[in-house]
């Protein structure tokens, strides 16, 4: 290998993994990062790979442009066809990181960036719980409109990376071999725990939950049985409000917290559904024309919430895309989880590390598809990238139970 082949290798390693946990912090710099990355592995001549749900990411590329061509405002929609470019990071992750010893290494300084961003999460909560009591508000009212955000610019996005990072990490403390970063790390998770409960953001909350249970259950599960344990607590002690918000599930605090609106958001997608079945109304066309489809039936005013898409990845895209490329996603999502089950099925006693990263990928796409059914999460770019990062970290994992490597 020559010399300059060698170093166009390493720089797309070393801007791959930059990509990756800048994703954190911010779009723009990781976009770039991307770019840069994937020219130096054109000029490196070093082999291209990508995971094996190649098929159904195609379908669903097709049917999205599809849907783009027969929509009544194609040139609207082109930004949902430029996001395709995310998907580069699943490339360029695949080709140039190949060990065990490469995916924990990001892991633990996406890790570490995330740490961060949840401290500063908390400075905000600081900030706000004092704001409101200066001018003598009540402190959930007045919090709900404008929640911590960390680095991001909103606290879905800041807990959607959150939950990813706080899966992946704890898999790795429940069941990696390598016990040097164990006591930092369960610090770290410590701090990102903290930062989700006090985001309010019961999606996330219940998103985390499920992720952990199931790699609890499969660490050892009798300590299950104590979970119930600090939920009564914090119930119990309620800090900052935290019962109100669990409460408000059943129970809203008038239209400070009603899910009033996402009912009304789903009802109208299934009008759209109905309505266009096999082609959706096109990219960017559910935000344009979802007032349009609210049943006559509902009172107005309208309460309080987020209008521009479902608030549900399986109605917003079957609505805005058609059903066939809604089923091609969830395809692609079922393969991945398929593949990651199927791996670990042939897991060894030597195969740990191995085994840690797939039950954090498994635990984040459980995560995300519970989430998925509240948000839009995965129309989310921050979010969007590091979840494919990390399902490609699985994908790395699997190949090397299936190769027999042990690192």
């Amino acid at each position: 290998m020559r010399p300059s082949e060698f170093s166009f290798e390493k720089a797309a390693f070393y801007l791959t993994c930059a990509s990756v946990v800048s994703i954190i912090f911010s779009i723009a710099v990781s976009n770039i990062l991307l770019t840069l990355a994937f020219a130096a592995l054109l000029i490196s001549n070093q082999r291209m790979r990508f995971p094996p749900f190649l098929l159904p990411l195609a379908v669903f590329f097709v049917g999205t442009v599809i849907s783009l061509l027969v929509s009544v405002d194609p040139s609207g929609g082109r930004p949902q066809v430029r996001k395709f470019f995310v998907y580069l990071v699943v490339l360029v992750v695949y080709s140039t990181i190949r060990r065990l010893v490469q995916v924990r290494a990001v892991l633990l300084i996406a890790t570490g960036i995330m740490t961060f961003s949840a401290l500063w999460s908390l400075v905000q909560f600081a900030h706000k719980w004092m704001a409101a009591r200066d001018l003598g508000r009540d402190f959930y009212t007045y919090y709900m409109g404008e929640r911590i955000t960390g680095f991001m610019s909103h606290w879905m996005t800041l807990g959607g990376q959150e939950m990813i990072i706080t899966l992946m990490a704890g898999s790795l403390l429940l069941f990696s071999a390598e016990r040097r970063w164990k006591p930092w790390i369960g610090a770290a998770l410590a701090m990102i725990a903290v930062s989700i409960l006090v985001g309010f953001t019961r999606s996330i909350w219940f998103g985390t939950f499920l992720g952990c249970v199931y790699l609890l259950w499969f660490w050892k599960r009798w300590v299950l049985a104590l979970v119930p344990i600090p939920i009564l607590l914090l119930l119990l002690l309620n800090p900052f409000d935290v019962r109100e918000r669990v409460s408000s599930v059943f129970h809203p605090h008038g239209d400070t917290d009603s899910n009033e609106f996402r009912v009304i958001c789903r009802r109208a997608g299934l009008r759209m559904i109905a309505d266009h079945p096999w082609f959706g109304l096109g990219p960017e066309q559910v935000k344009a024309q979802l007032l349009n489809y609210i049943p006559a039936d509902v009172p107005r005013p309208l309460p309080s919430g987020w209008y521009g898409h479902l608030h549900n990845i399986y109605l917003h895209y079957a609505a805005e895309r058609g059903i066939p490329t809604m089923l091609a996603l969830m395809w692609m999502l079922g393969k991945m989880l398929y593949d990651f089950l199927r791996a670990l099925g042939r897991c060894g006693p030597e195969d740990q590390e191995a085994r840690a990263i797939l039950r954090g990928a498994v635990a984040v796409m459980i995560g995300m598809l519970l989430v998925g059914y509240f948000e839009l999460n995965l129309g989310d770019s921050e979010v969007l990238i590091l979840f494919l990062s990390v399902m490609t970290c699985g994908y790395i994992a699997a190949d090397s139970v299936a190769a027999g490597v042990i690192e």
